[in-house]
């Protein structure tokens, strides 16, 4: 008898429970998924190393040794001459104050028709919001010779403010969708409260709606920084002078009838891409908070 129940025990040692099994399937799971997302990461990641690789390459380099092969003698000096003498810091400086006006604008603007929209009653709400809709469904290419017609007669060719109208214009219904979900997601509570102690719509829109919206306004703000960084179409069409170009349309100034110099291209690329993964790092966890929030009503 007591062996019988010794045998019994030995096996009951040896069974693995259902939670241990899933445990343990868990474990494995979670690894093949951080094995498939790490094998992603590599193949996101390696363009950006390959082209910082390139920018420190000569044009034997470039055409004389495999894509993949590292420089032989790293070339920093093409980082000081696009920067001083192919005019890089006169169109990163444009960059950086043409994109920042327009993406104030625009999200000031997209606020305001947002606010008007979600949080006022008026007859033709439903009809402007479709408007500002189907400019979504408008090609930026069908509008350049009738925007270049316009502004030529507006004597605005040439001009950085033909360029911040355009991104405004063209970044508003996709700004006004993303910020449409959010604000109908906000409580109306406090906007009750506050018109019950006095306060005007100005104030209730400036001090206790707009601060309600920071997450969501992180999203946009990105969004509309990466299109208007690196837009050249309208830059190409509507600038000619040096004055007034970006850094999209400044690449083009390494580009000869006879010698293109490869390795300035891009060290002015490296440069171009900075900013912008600094302003996503910095504003990584907003921007996934915004697009969550205004994904989801109630």
């Amino acid at each position: 008898m007591s062996e019988v129940v010794m045998q019994k025990n030995n096996k009951t040692d040896l069974s693995i429970s259902p939670k241990t099994k899933g445990s343990i399937g868990s474990k494995i799971g979670y690894g093949f998924l951080y094995l498939v997302l790490g094998i992603i990461a590599i193949f996101q990641i390696y363009p950006l190393v390959w082209l910082f690789f390139f920018s420190l390459k000569t044009n034997q380099e470039v055409f004389g040794l495999s894509p993949f092969a590292l420089p032989k003698d790293p070339q920093w000096g093409n980082y000081v001459k696009v920067w001083t003498q192919g005019n890089i810091s006169q169109y990163f400086f444009n960059s950086v104050w043409i994109t920042v006006i327009a993406v104030v604008l625009t999200v000031i603007l997209a606020s305001f028709v947002t606010f008007a929209i979600t949080r006022m009653h008026w007859k033709l709400s439903k009809l402007v919001l479709g408007l500002f809709m189907v400019g979504i469904m408008i090609p930026l290419h069908s509008t350049l010779i009738p925007l270049f017609s316009f502004f030529n007669q507006l004597q605005l060719i040439d001009n950085p403010i033909s360029i911040i109208l355009s991104y405004t214009a063209f970044n508003l219904p996709l700004t006004i969708m993303i910020l449409l979900g959010f604000y109908q997601a906000l409580p109306r509570e406090l906007e009750e409260a506050a018109v019950m102690d006095g306060c005007s719509i100005h104030r209730i829109f400036f001090q206790i709606t707009l601060p309600m919206t920071t997450p969501v306004m992180a999203t946009v703000v990105i969004i509309n920084m990466i299109y208007n960084w690196n837009e050249f179409v309208f830059v190409n069409t509507f600038i000619s002078s040096d004055k007034w170009k970006t850094l999209t349309v400044g690449v083009n100034n390494f580009v000869g009838q006879y010698l293109t110099d490869w390795g300035a291209i891009g060290a002015t690329l490296m440069i171009s891409i900075i900013p912008i993964l600094i302003a996503f790092i910095v504003l990584s966890n907003k921007i996934v908070e915004g697009l969550a929030a205004g994904s989801v009503k109630g």
